[in-house]
């Protein structure tokens, strides 16, 4: 009855204002990328609070047992468009794009513009270049401007107020003083159009006919609006982002899939339960790196300290590590009670069920709003008005605003004084409060990421490698922790790596990956003794092997046979593997970075050629190849 009450008053709402074709158009891109294998995420922003969007697989998180709310996301008692944020693998992002473009028509898919201004630094590093200066003088003057604080570049005139340095330069020197002057006068003028890294639009008919556009490249329409003006322009706004995770949790499902004792019962993250003790332990750990949201050393300390047990720890997590609620000490504050060392005490006996899974603490604009409709009498829509006022903190609102919660307080039984004290609460906690949908399906980010880690090491890392590949340092870092976390790396094996990051199975008595593993010895879904799953460096992560070189090399070690199948054909040696592989692809750079990495130590041992040996034959090797070629 609950979720059958729930769809109705959303269906309502959507219906009454105008919204279902939105939903539908979200629904059909959504449900499309799935079906090709595109991830998607479970949700982000607002929209998560809806039930409709969880029915229609938009979203993938119940919002009932959360009490996420759907007014959070449209209010009915004000008109504004409803925004669906998807994130979407950073990889294929671009193809769900393209499938909306081909749907709708090209002319009616765009995406936004963007507007970047001449900051404080760059004005003066281009004044000074443009007026002749030399590049080290001008980027001296603009080294003498604070950094940005809170993302925002600090003006000219306030460091000309804050550093003395720099005013006294301007004092002295009339060319740093006529750029500085100059660069004032163009400080916060647009530099130059980009194009937004998620904003897609669409439109009914063609986009030109609405909004100025211009074209980066053929097929590509980008607005002359930004952001906030092509709504008012008459066009639908959607954010089409990339999320790297999405892209590690799905490469390591399939490896986990891959192993024999999966291949009957494949993982499905879907279907995970969210009270596995062997994610919380990891999570309780702080060894969370690769887990998502939990990389940074701070967040690490922070799950130590509080131990998280359970989703709802998780969200608040979240919510808390952010520098609003962590400058008022909120997230040591409720850790402290997590851990019992600090007593839960809440506001008012009536806001107990509110505040529990929060520990007392007012954490989410939900919860906000969850007040205002218990104690004051607000309606949901009429609540959201009231979070966004306390959040504008306009001295005359929220006057009005607190004198109605305090009359619909006392009409409800609770004495004025106590009243009073609710709503100064509130407001407070208002400007610390998220987003608890955002928070929630994050967290399920979080935690999926965590269980496999518990779970299936070895596969997680492997896909973490993978992923980040063209990344040397991180690659660096994680094949580290890997190892500390009792993985065995292998070399790259210019036989056996892909071009990705892969996961073999080894026997522990000095086997080798040669002999396949038919089925692994298991115990609850883990593996044991006699084997062991191990990580092999994949070719593609390697320094100086571009795609061409990798192509070329797998052509001829692993060629498509008449039957279809890959037909494996192994180098013997490096003379062999330069008389198979296109030499003006794979040149002797390639070679030589393949040779220096020990993908073809293993070849080579069994001929007893050390790998200084190798390298100083990679030019005769070169020549032999082309003789033969």
């Amino acid at each position: 009855a609950l979720y059958r009450e729930r769809i109705e008053e959303e269906l309502g709402i959507i219906c009454r204002m105008g919204f279902a074709g939105y939903f539908l158009i979200v629904q059909d891109f959504i449900n499309w990328a799935k079906q090709q294998g595109i991830p998607v995420g479970p949700g982000r922003g607002s929209g998560a609070g809806s039930l409709v969007a969880y029915a229609l697989r938009i979203t993938n998180l119940d919002p009932i047992p959360y009490g996420l709310l759907f007014e959070r996301f449209l209010n009915p008692e004000r008109v504004s468009m409803p925004d669906f944020d998807i994130d979407f693998c950073t990889d294929r992002r671009e193809e769900v794009i393209e499938y909306v473009r081909g749907k709708y028509g090209r002319h009616s898919v765009g995406q936004i513009a963007t507007f970047h201004q001449l900051k404080s630094k760059s004005v003066v590093r281009d004044v000074g270049r443009v007026m002749g200066m030399a590049p080290q003088d001008a980027g001296r003057i603009a080294g003498l401007i604070p950094e940005p604080v809170g993302g925002k570049a600090v003006p000219i005139k306030t460091a000309l107020a804050e550093v003395p340095q720099l005013a006294a330069l301007v004092e002295t020197d009339p060319e740093a003083r006529a750029v500085i002057e100059t660069a004032q006068d163009l400080e916060n003028l647009t530099r130059h159009a980009g194009m937004h890294a998620a904003g897609v639009v669409m439109s009914e008919g063609p986009i030109w006919d609405h909004v100025p556009v211009f074209c980066p490249e053929p097929g590509v329409i980008v607005t002359q609006y930004h952001k906030d003006d092509v709504e008012a322009a008459g066009l639908v706004k959607f954010d089409f982002l990339g999320l790297k995770t999405l892209t590690v949790l799905d490469v390591a499902v399939k490896l986990v899939n891959k192993r024999p004792d999966r291949q009957d019962n494949p993982l499905d993250l879907d279907t995970l339960p969210l009270d596995d003790p062997a994610a919380y332990a990891l999570l309780q750990s702080g060894e969370t790196s690769n887990v998502f949201q939990l990389e940074s050393q701070g967040m690490q300390q922070f799950f130590k300290h509080m131990k998280p047990d359970c989703f709802e720890d998780i969200v608040a997590a979240v919510a808390l590590y952010r520098p609003g609620p962590m400058g008022a000490d909120m997230h040591i504050e409720f850790a402290e009670r997590k851990r019992g060392r600090q007593t839960v005490k809440y506001p008012h006996p009536a806001l107990e069920q509110i505040l529990r899974p929060t520990l007392g603490a007012i954490v989410y604009q939900e919860q906000v709003m969850q007040i205002a409709q218990l104690m004051g009498g607000y309606t949901l829509g009429g609540a959201d008005l009231l979070r966004r006022a306390m959040g504008k903190k306009k001295e005359d609102e929220m006057a009005k605003q607190k004198a109605t919660f305090v009359q619909g307080a006392v009409e409800r039984g609770t004495p004025a004084d106590e009243a009073s004290y609710v709503f100064d609460l509130m407001a407070h906690f208002a400007g610390y409060g998220f987003n608890k949908s955002h928070s929630a399906a994050y967290a399920l980010l979080t935690y999926q990421t965590a269980y496999l880690k518990a779970h299936y090491p070895a596969e997680f890392m492997c896909a973490a490698l993978s992923v980040d590949k063209e990344k040397s340092e991180s690659v660096v870092a994680t094949v580290q922790e890997a190892r500390s976390m009792g993985i065995h790396v292998l070399p790259p094996d210019v036989n056996q790596s892909a071009v990705d990051f892969t996961v073999v199975y080894m026997r522990r008595d000095g086997g080798s990956e040669r002999r396949p593993l038919d089925r692994p010895a298991c115990e609850n879904g883990r593996m044991r003794d006699p084997y062991e799953p191990r990580i092999r460096f994949g070719l593609g992560a390697l320094k100086g092997v571009g795609q061409a070189a990798l192509e070329a090399i797998f052509e001829v070690r692993d060629p498509v046979g008449e039957s279809g199948e890959i037909e494996h054909q192994p180098f013997t040696d490096l003379f062999d593997f330069c008389a198979r592989v296109d030499l003006r692809r794979v040149n002797k750079n390639v070679i030589e970075a393949l040779v220096q990495s020990g993908a073809f130590d293993e070849v080579h041992a069994q001929k007893g050629v050390h790998r200084a040996r190798a390298f100083e034959a990679i030019p005769a090797a070169i020549e032999g190849g082309k003789k033969r070629a």
